[in-house]
C-alpha cells in the first residue's frame, strides 16, 4: 500500500513529463521502491521511489547502463548523419523531409521509439512528432 503511495506521489511530482520521458521516471520508480523497501521496509520503498523517479527521469530514457550500449550500436551502423542548424537538444523537432528514422533494437525496449543521426550524434525521436526526446552523447 505504502509502495504504491509513493509511486503515486513520484508520479505527480514529475507529472510534467512526456509520454517517452515517463519510461525513464516510471522504471526509477519502480526501481527505486524496490530498492528502498529491501533496505528499509514500507517506509523505505515511498522514499526509494519518489528518488529513483528523480534519477530515472534525469538519466533519460535509456538510463545510465543502456545509453553507452546505444551509443556503440549507433556508431556501428554508420547511419549518415543529418545537418541541422543550431544546437541539438532534447525538444528540437526535426523536419519532415531529409531525415532518415531508423528502428531502435528491441534490446533496448523503447518500442515507440526512432533513432537517427543529427550533427553526428545519435538522438532518439518521437516518430509522431518528430520531436528529439533524448541526444545520446
Amino acid at each position: 500500500m505504502l509502495r504504491n503511495i509513493g509511486l503515486a506521489v513520484a508520479a505527480m511530482t514529475f507529472g510534467w513529463a512526456g509520454a517517452v520521458q515517463a519510461q525513464g521516471l516510471e522504471r526509477g520508480a519502480q526501481e527505486g521502491a524496490n530498492r528502498g523497501e529491501m533496505i528499509a521496509g514500507p517506509l523505505g520503498a515511498v522514499v526509494g521511489g519518489a528518488v529513483g523517479a528523480a534519477v530515472g527521469t534525469a538519466n533519460g530514457i535509456l538510463g545510465i547502463d543502456r545509453r553507452e550500449r546505444f551509443r556503440i550500436y549507433a556508431a556501428g551502423e554508420r547511419r549518415p548523419s543529418f545537418a541541422l542548424r543550431g544546437p541539438v537538444r532534447v525538444g528540437t523537432v526535426l523536419p519532415e523531409d531529409d531525415v532518415v528514422y531508423y528502428d531502435v533494437p528491441p534490446e533496448f525496449a523503447l518500442p515507440n521509439v526512432n533513432y537517427t543521426v543529427v550533427n553526428d550524434h545519435p538522438v532518439l525521436v518521437d516518430p509522431r512528432t518528430r520531436r528529439i526526446v533524448e541526444v545520446i552523447d
